[in-house]
């Protein structure tokens, strides 16, 4: 780039602009024995509180659980009614309304136990319910075949249960005698992922987020660039549903920030591909000059280039910032904040550049760690 050229801000914009809801990290196929992965096996043996051989082991007893499901849901015919995977025992276990099917079921390799509502008269009394959908209140969160106490579930909330309530309820339970009431601590949320790339909305402009990052606490947020947004400004999400609030913003001189996010949205570490996957972030190492690089954005979505230096002064309209990285991807309005990212290592946010996505251009990033240190937060990797 010419030094008469002159360095433009990828400003955020009103933009109609789409991302993915949710991503999907390719993996290869394998035979079925070795199709367990290492990350697989590492949540069993947090959540489960097992060892890795045990969760092996219930791996392979749910395998069997799966197949042994079929045979039994044949042999027993109307008197199923349901079945669940015992852990305790490593068991299939089968619900059913006589004893001549708990006999079939034992045959087949399964657990039996004899209940008094066979799995059709369960889903018949949950598809009334599911009728009644339009006249229950919202304390009313939910309902439920469940298996284990061979009846159906109504889940209310707590601390909203008033006289409507009640008259649900009531209705409900005059369906069935199968029919049972279960409080809840709260109502249900949908949830979101917080995924690099992904657009941000804030007020009338866009842009897009960096890196999903925790605080010491475990906070949930995202780092993105300064000049999105200032503390205190509020943020939306890409399906316009409210994100969080800017907590800290630096430009000029730097151009990082960064926002914290509410319960609805969980960090993921990954950087959205806009291909239908996620570039998995494992670290911050920094890429040396020379390196490849990618960045995402939410106005021009995947691309690559090399990085071609480093701690560089940009000298915006707006004021100048110092110790950028200078590369030579392409980047247009709107994917100010979003991911530049080398192998499976965060490099930092978009700030701004020169150029576009049809004829190429020069676009500078705000090293990650520097925003991580000011704000004392952590990547979220994957």
């Amino acid at each position: 780039m010419s030094r008469g050229r002159t360095t433009r801000l990828l400003g955020a914009a009103v933009l109609a602009a789409g991302t993915l809801a949710a991503l999907a990290v390719p993996s290869t196929a394998a035979p079925a024995e070795q199709q367990v992965s290492p990350e697989l096996l590492a949540a069993m043996q947090r959540d489960f509180g097992l060892t890795e051989q045990q969760a092996h082991d219930r791996l392979a007893r749910e395998a069997e659980a799966i197949r042994l499901d079929q045979a039994v849901r044949g042999s027993t015919g109307g008197a199923f009614a349901g079945s669940y995977f015992d852990a305790a025992r490593g068991k299939l276990v089968a619900a059913v309304t006589d004893g001549r099917a708990a006999e079939a079921a034992r045959a087949a390799g399964a657990d039996a136990v004899v209940v008094s509502n066979s799995e059709r008269d369960l889903d018949a009394t949950k598809s009334t319910l599911d009728s009644m959908d339009a006249s229950a209140p919202r304390s009313v969160t939910g309902w439920r075949v469940d298996v284990r106490s061979n009846s159906v579930v109504v889940s209310v909330d707590r601390t909203q249960r008033d006289a409507a309530t009640e008259d649900f309820l009531a209705e409900a339970r005059s369906l069935d005698d199968s029919v049972r009431v279960e409080e809840v601590a709260e109502a249900p949320r949908p949830l979101y992922d917080l995924i690099g790339g992904d657009a941000y909305y804030m007020g009338g402009g866009r842009c897009s987020v960096g890196f999903p990052v925790r605080t010491s606490s475990g906070a949930a947020g995202m780092v993105t660039a300064g000049h999105c947004g200032r503390p205190g400004t509020a943020v939306s999400g890409y399906n316009q549903v409210s994100m969080g609030t800017f907590q800290g913003s630096s430009f000029p001189g730097d151009d990082y920030a960064w926002v914290s996010a509410n319960s609805n949205w969980t960090p993921r570490g990954l950087v959205n591909m806009y291909n239908g996957y996620g570039r998995v972030v494992s670290g911050a190492s920094v890429a040396p000059t020379g390196s490849s690089i990618c960045r995402s954005g939410s106005t021009t979505g995947w691309h690559c280039g090399t990085v071609q230096a480093m701690n560089q002064t940009v000298r915006y309209a707006e004021g100048t910032v110092y110790g950028l990285t200078q590369t030579n991807v392409c980047a247009e309005p709107g994917d100010s904040g979003g991911s530049f990212i080398s192998g499976n290592q965060a490099q930092g946010t978009t700030s701004g550049g020169s150029g576009n996505c049809s004829s190429g251009g020069t676009t500078y990033f705000q090293p990650v760690q520097e925003a991580l240190n000011a704000y004392g937060l952590s990547l979220v990797t994957g």
